[in-house]
């Protein structure tokens, strides 16, 4: 008898504070936001990796001067969006990317991050990922075989041009009802509205990353806590729901397409439903319910990327990163005949035998 009333206490407690968690709403940040501990650890986190820019070099040149008048700035709400440098990528896709400087912007994004990430990530739903310290790619993945071996059929779902269709005033909405330090929130909607005009947050910004989990961080709720749907799981803008009944999951695709329409001002690009022994591509990969493997275009770009290294004899820096993030990819998937049929073609190349032993080492590592 004692066991289940303390169980059933432990659910209410937990169930009080996972409402407490979505309903409080954050005060008295901008101290913690501007104090001379959060912006040095900002402009830390800002500049990593980054030592050997132009812009970088010269920012530490003078770091103490701009970091005081950044203080300076934010004290005295001078600080503003400054303009982007807008290009294009074609791959894994075409998107615009759009370019702020390191100084002030990326260091106030830093800045903002620090304070609001812990909010946020309590926040979130387990089974949310990407942009989440501890739950990126390979976490996403294998969430997802849990759900593929559990289940006969997966709802997968993407939104259509995610981050260009953001409706601002649905995103500044969401942020009233968890943020009420005044100065916080105008500093974000600042950045919200610097992206264009009613739509659009700029990909490239850090704050766009977090904001996007934010904004979708609603339909998680609703599928979660509205529509009780226990297998379900969200990469950034591509989302899965698995079940074994498939006409549940054709009226469940209408109501949160409508929900996604009426609510948050977002459509589908694709929604497609399907038996999980059949696959699914999610995350770069192809997920079946027993074995992994690379998604075609993956492969594709992996093997372009490897026999440029190899033709080019190329053992500079940035190969290394670009072998260790192959390395990164195949070694969640069955890819050991990729890798041999890849091998074969290099070796046909030629390259000289240091920088063939420097592939094959990182092709074929555990």
């Amino acid at each position: 008898m004692w066991t289940g009333l303390l169980r059933c206490a432990r659910n209410d407690k937990r169930k009080a504070n996972t409402k407490e968690t979505i309903m409080k709403r954050h005060n008295h940040l901008w101290k913690e936001f501007i104090s001379p501990e959060n912006l040095e650890l900002a402009a830390n986190n800002a500049v990593k990796s980054k030592r050997g820019k132009t812009q970088t070099r010269h920012f530490l040149k003078h770091r103490s001067e701009y970091m005081q008048k950044l203080q300076d700035d934010l004290e005295h709400n001078r600080f503003r969006t400054s303009p982007y440098k807008i290009f294009t990528i074609f791959e894994p896709k075409k998107r615009q990317i759009y370019e702020l400087p390191l100084y002030p912007d990326h260091i106030v994004h830093h800045a903002l991050i620090n304070v609001l990430g812990p909010i946020w990530i309590r926040m979130f739903i387990r089974d949310s990922f990407a942009c989440i310290p501890g739950r990126g790619l390979h976490s996403a993945s294998q969430r997802t075989m849990h759900f593929m071996r559990k289940h006969k059929y997966v709802l997968q779902c993407d939104i259509r041009k995610f981050y260009p269709s953001l409706d601002h005033n649905v995103m500044i909405g969401i942020l009233k009802h968890k943020i009420s330090d005044r100065r916080i929130l105008d500093l974000l909607i600042g950045i919200i509205r610097s992206g264009g005009d009613g739509k659009n947050i700029p990909i490239g910004n850090l704050t766009s990353q977090w904001l996007g989990n934010v904004y979708l961080n609603e339909l998680d709720y609703f599928i979660k806590q509205k529509l009780h749907w226990k297998s379900y799981l969200r990469y950034c803008d591509d989302f899965c729901l698995f079940g074994d009944d498939k006409l549940e999951l054709h009226r469940i695709r209408q109501t949160i397409e409508h929900y996604l329409l009426t609510e948050l001002k977002l459509t589908f690009s694709r929604c497609a439903l399907r038996p999980t022994r059949c696959g699914i591509n999610f995350i770069g990969y192809r997920f079946f319910p027993h074995f992994i493997l690379m998604r075609q275009r993956s492969t594709k770009r992996l093997s372009r990327r490897i026999m440029n290294i190899a033709r080019n004899d190329d053992v500079s820096m940035h190969s290394m990163g670009q072998l260790a993030a192959a390395h990164g990819w195949l070694k969640w998937a069955c890819s050991y005949n990729f890798r041999r049929h890849l091998w074969a073609r290099i070796c046909q190349t030629k390259t000289t035998p240091y920088v063939r032993k420097f592939i094959r080492k990182h092709l074929f590592k555990r």
